[in-house]
């Protein structure tokens, strides 16, 4: 997709796709991959290679990330570092959100 399109609208209007993955890469430059995720009833994913910043675009729910859970809401920015058991939980039907991959495999270093 061409950077000017990384629209909301654009990404989800991709999903789910054409062999039924609720998430679609959007841009890859480098390291950087963003992609568009939106699961329907339960989330399955299981932990990244990479670091990772989620940015909620829709709905509201829970996100489990280690030992910790709490709510998320449209615009809150969520990071994840390489490894980390991570979740989204009991959300809405709406419940859409940008996923920023980065970083060399195993994730950058805690500075």
């Amino acid at each position: 997709m061409n950077p000017e399109n990384l629209t909301i609208n654009n990404a989800l209007s991709q999903l789910p796709t054409v062999d039924g993955k609720t998430f679609v890469s959007l841009l890859n430059h480098g390291t950087l991959e963003i992609e568009m995720y939106a699961p329907k009833g339960q989330d399955p994913q299981q932990p990244h290679e990479k670091d990772e910043v989620y940015v909620i675009a829709s709905g509201t729910g829970w996100f489990v990330n280690g030992d910790v859970r709490h709510r998320f809401e449209p615009g809150q920015v969520l990071f994840v570092p390489a490894g980390v058991v991570h979740r989204f939980e009991d959300f809405s039907d709406d419940f859409a959100t940008w996923v920023i991959f980065y970083g060399p495999q195993g994730g950058e270093a805690n500075e």
